[in-house]
């Protein structure tokens, strides 16, 4: 498949970046700026058709533009449902020449989307991908800024996948492209459900408003489909009770249809894992993952060889296809120091996946360094909790900034640094600024240590205040 070239220009787009001649302008109200201020701008650069939602006041100004322009003006219900809608329309309804499969949960989406990916493709799929990290179709990869993006690059990147050959596509689909109606009108060829627990309290007012999200998306699945549930995970027990044509998969109960018994996680995932396969014969394999580090690890690759299955693949092709896996960029991403101390850059930001990650590299070290802040105008609550968990496990403790946006990064610290307790606070470093906590950490290094860089993940930026910094983890530990 030869280099794929992605349009700037959408035939239905929400931002005027993706307008040109022909173009229908959606006008979405934004949580900080309304679409409709950008109409003008839309109209200049050729759109030929303004779509608003029906409650919008237009200026007598812009309606008489708009007039003036020839163009059509639409009023609708919902300008995000919209959005999507005349999206996959006007691209000739790509999704549903497409098996799209969807992985959502709060932990693990990206890595089971990646493995899944990498397996499909390695067993002949003409595959993509869509994550937090990057986009993929083929081998021609593309930069991803959100986990799940809006609907009118989705079936701009749908139509790309037919006119390519793709014929599966494994998406990541977050809560908020539920609530924001990104990925209405798909539907799925299977989907898979990671594990729960509460994050984004920035934008549901609970943690019951925040599940229903995510369990909304099985309301988009085709008939028949696999969905596969972890279900050693509480909230994924409470799904299972409810839909009992769900599928289980875990680590703990042999009974359930997917389920692996694991040997070692320390230095990659090694496991015997047991399908039952689609002909509802039980079939094991032996699993290697030697990239892969950690329990946490252990269950997406359960998950994505289950569901690699129960679509049809056999348990043998699904497992040898995962020898090859590489790794995930910003999940446990390793790298050797000049001083033989090793390094890893990860994108756990909850107090679930850093008792997760934390619990993995603490056996692999007698010296254990991490660096690791919270993100600013996002879930305050779990900042002193944060603090506990690093203070429990490591033996240096480095605060620092990620991302602090319109908070002052000194309040931030002290909120994460009133959750460790005062008898251990001797191992407390605290340097604002995240490149000097990260030369910090080296200086306090020795051979034997591991230090592990929490929160940015693939990231290569700093927000502060509103303006986005080029930062890049990698490059500074190259550097040392």
């Amino acid at each position: 498949m030869s280099k794929i070239i992605f349009p700037s220009q959408y035939l239905v787009a929400c931002h005027t970046d993706n307008v040109g001649p022909g173009t229908i302008f959606v006008a979405v109200p934004g949580k900080k700026e309304d679409g409709i201020l950008y109409i003008p701008l839309a109209l200049e650069k050729g759109a030929i058709k303004i779509v608003v939602q029906h409650d919008v006041v237009l200026t007598q100004e812009l309606l008489d533009l708009i007039t003036r322009k020839g163009v059509v003006l639409e009023r609708v219900v919902d300008a995000r449902k919209a959005l999507a809608l005349l999206s996959a329309q006007a691209y000739g309804y790509p999704a549903k020449k497409l098996h799209i499969i969807g992985i959502t949960g709060t932990k693990g989406k990206t890595t089971t989307t990646y493995i899944l990916a990498h397996i499909l493709r390695a067993s002949g799929y003409k595959t993509a991908m869509l994550s937090t990290v990057e986009n993929m179709i083929g081998d021609t990869v593309f930069t991803a800024k959100l986990t799940t993006q809006h609907p009118d690059y989705l079936h701009t990147f749908f139509a790309l996948c037919v006119q390519n050959g793709v014929t599966h596509v494994v998406m990541e689909v977050a809560a908020q492209a539920m609530t924001l109606h990104r990925v209405a009108g798909l539907e799925f060829s299977g989907l898979l459900f990671t594990n729960f627990e509460r994050e984004h309290s920035e934008f549901y007012a609970s943690i019951e408003e925040y599940f229903a999200a995510k369990c909304a998306l099985f309301d988009l699945r085709k008939s028949g489909v696999p969905v596969l549930i972890n279900a050693d995970d509480v909230w994924g027990q409470k799904i299972l009770v409810q839909n009992q044509d769900f599928i289980c998969f875990g680590l703990v109960n042999d009974s359930c249809a997917v389920t692996a018994q694991v040997d070692d996680v320390r230095a990659g995932v090694h496991a015997t894992i047991s399908v039952v396969d689609l002909h509802g014969q039980r079939q094991t394999a032996s699993v290697c993952a030697p990239t892969l580090v950690g329990r946490f690890n252990a269950y997406n690759v359960v998950g994505a060889i289950g569901l690699a299955v129960k679509l049809g693949l056999s348990i043998e092709k699904a497992t040898v296809a995962l020898r090859s896996f590489g790794s995930v960029p910003g999940r446990l991403q390793g790298y050797m120091l000049p001083n033989g101390a090793r390094s890893f850059i990860d994108y756990a930001h909850t107090p679930s996946s850093f008792t997760q990650v934390l619990s993995a590299l603490r056996e692999t070290t007698d010296h254990l360094i991490v660096v690791f802040g919270a993100g600013g105008d996002r879930d305050a609550h779990k900042r002193p909790v944060m603090g506990d968990i690093v203070s429990r496990f490591a033996d240096v403790v480095v605060v620092t900034s990620d991302n602090p946006r319109s908070e002052r990064a000194e309040d931030i610290a002290q909120q994460i640094i009133a959750g460790i307790p005062q008898e251990r606070r001797q191992k407390l470093v605290c340097e604002l600024d995240r490149e000097q906590a990260i030369k910090k950490a080296y200086a306090l290094s020795r051979s034997t240590s591991v230090i592990v860089l929490l929160g940015k993940g693939p990231d290569e930026y700093q927000i502060i205040g509103s303006v986005k910094y080029p930062f890049s983890e990698k490059a500074i530990l190259k550097s040392l």
